[in-house]
């Protein structure tokens, strides 16, 4: 599949889905969404990203760095950094905001932009040379689309 095809599907998929959730799988950013006939979608994010909300970050990658206060060394293993503390902030207010995702734009070298109602948007920027995947947007048990085009 082409990067024009790969990304128009990427924004049908995405378009007019609600941000349900916010998490992480070891390194990698998980954002949990419902697509507009019902759909469980995933969007997997294993390059830089932040989360934004009324132009200010809310959450972002590098936040996984930094361990809550009085947090222990395995920090990091055991779900208790500021993007952690953070995200589970971030999931009530989108418990009761419930944004429906209203455009996506795929830029240059696989910068993604999600806007989303109530101010919400999601940017993802790969910032690695290699060819390695920097984020899928995804159907549970159907398609996987992504960053590079035909990769994933």
């Amino acid at each position: 599949m082409d990067a024009d095809a790969e990304s128009e599907n990427v924004r049908k998929l995405l378009t007019g889905a609600e941000i349900r959730s916010v998490g992480r799988a070891a390194g990698m950013g998980v954002l949990e969404l419902t697509g507009a006939h019902g759909e469980d979608i995933g969007v997997h994010l294993q390059c830089a990203f932040r989360i934004v909300r009324d132009d200010r970050v809310v959450l972002g990658s590098r936040d996984m760095s930094y361990v809550r206060g009085g947090a222990r060394e395995d920090a990091f293993d055991t779900f208790d950094t500021l993007y952690d503390d953070r995200a589970a902030i971030l999931n009530r207010v989108l418990a009761k905001a419930r944004p429906t995702v209203r455009s996506v734009h795929q830029g240059v070298a696989g910068a993604l932009t999600v806007e989303a109602a109530h101010g919400f948007g999601v940017q993802a920027f790969p910032d690695r040379s290699g060819g390695e995947e920097s984020w899928r947007a995804l159907v549970r048990g159907g398609p996987h689309y992504g960053y590079p085009a035909g990769l994933v």
